[in-house]
């Protein structure tokens, strides 16, 4: 056999670069994402609600009451509850009227669908992949009987929580699957974690006139950031798009909603906290407050076989 003087060399193989790891607990309860970098989310299929956020540095960027329902006895305090199809106490004489308070999409069950990564980066330099997408279903087929029969209609919501190393993103595409329109309300109860909420402001609402829900009532717009000093309880219609939440000057977050046109700003204060049963600790009421996007001051009418959209993104300082 003649010997090549000269062989081919070997094809150099780049290693694999590092991936999300996504894991269903053993319990089945709930799906975690960690990215290469260390950001994390966690979520819980009962109501579908992230419960935890946390920065690669591993600040919790969430407030969650101690003494939370995790065993899907009772919707969460705190965390992102998703809110639908019907905000707050339901008006008897609607189509919503016969369902509990918020809905029912916050007690049910939802389907874990499936993940998906963002490709790599092609420079050596890259840490792996940037971003991972959980997606979850919700359907009047796996609703409760009771859900079922206070709310008539047939529904189909795939609900995606998009994790990347600054922002979390949760969006929703609600489809009437009926055959006739139906109205629904919808919003992200988020429950932003800070370190003392008498120093926080919120910026991006002074000229927006509000309704108060504490003295019942509309206002005009303020023209001051908000701060948070006694129970507050806020809607405020048709609001700019992105809002900052700062804590002793500094930014802490940013939020940009889609299509979500109010904002709820909800903080319970002393008294009212110490009402409820599943919020902790006492104090907690300074440790949070809620920056809520949705579409609560009017209804949103979908016709058959029509799909809505709308998200927010909550960048992470």
């Amino acid at each position: 056999m003649v010997e090549r003087s000269r062989k081919p060399s070997a094809i150099p193989v780049s290693p694999l670069a590092p991936a999300p790891q996504v894991s269903i607990s053993d319990d089945n309860s709930r799906v975690i994402a960690t990215l290469p970098s260390g950001e994390r989310v966690e979520v819980l299929l009962y109501g579908a609600t992230v419960i935890s956020w946390k920065s690669a540095n591993g600040t919790e960027n969430l407030f969650l009451s101690d003494k939370a329902h995790l065993d899907g006895s009772k919707a969460v305090r705190g965390g992102i509850p998703v809110v639908f199809p019907v905000f707050g106490p339901p008006n008897h004489d609607h189509g919503t009227g016969n369902l509990s308070q918020h809905g029912f999409a916050r007690t049910s069950r939802w389907e874990y669908l499936g993940k998906t990564s963002s490709e790599s980066s092609t420079s050596p330099n890259n840490g792996g992949d940037s971003s991972v997408k959980l997606d979850f279903g919700l359907s009047d087929g796996i609703i409760s009987d009771d859900a079922r029969n206070a709310w008539q209609y047939q529904f189909g919501i795939t609900y995606s929580i998009t994790l990347t190393t600054e922002e979390l993103e949760t969006s929703l595409q609600v489809r009437n699957t009926s055959e006739k329109p139906w109205e629904f309300q919808i919003l992200f109860h988020t429950y932003l974690k800070v370190d003392d909420v008498s120093k926080v402001t919120v910026t991006g609402l002074e000229q927006t006139p509000y309704l108060d829900k504490v003295s019942v009532g509309d206002k005009t717009a303020s023209g001051k950031p908000i701060t948070i000093s006694e129970e507050t309880d806020r809607v405020y219609r048709q609001a700019q798009e992105t809002l900052t939440v700062s804590e002793k000057g500094e930014t802490r977050f940013q939020i940009t909603r889609d299509m979500l046109h109010d904002v709820v700003v909800w903080n319970p204060w002393k008294q009212k906290a110490n009402t409820m049963s599943d919020f902790g600790p006492e104090d907690g009421y300074k440790q949070m407050i809620c920056v809520e996007a949705g579409y609560v001051k009017q209804w949103l009418t979908l016709e058959p076989g029509d799909t809505w959209e709308g998200g927010q993104r909550i960048k992470a300082l």
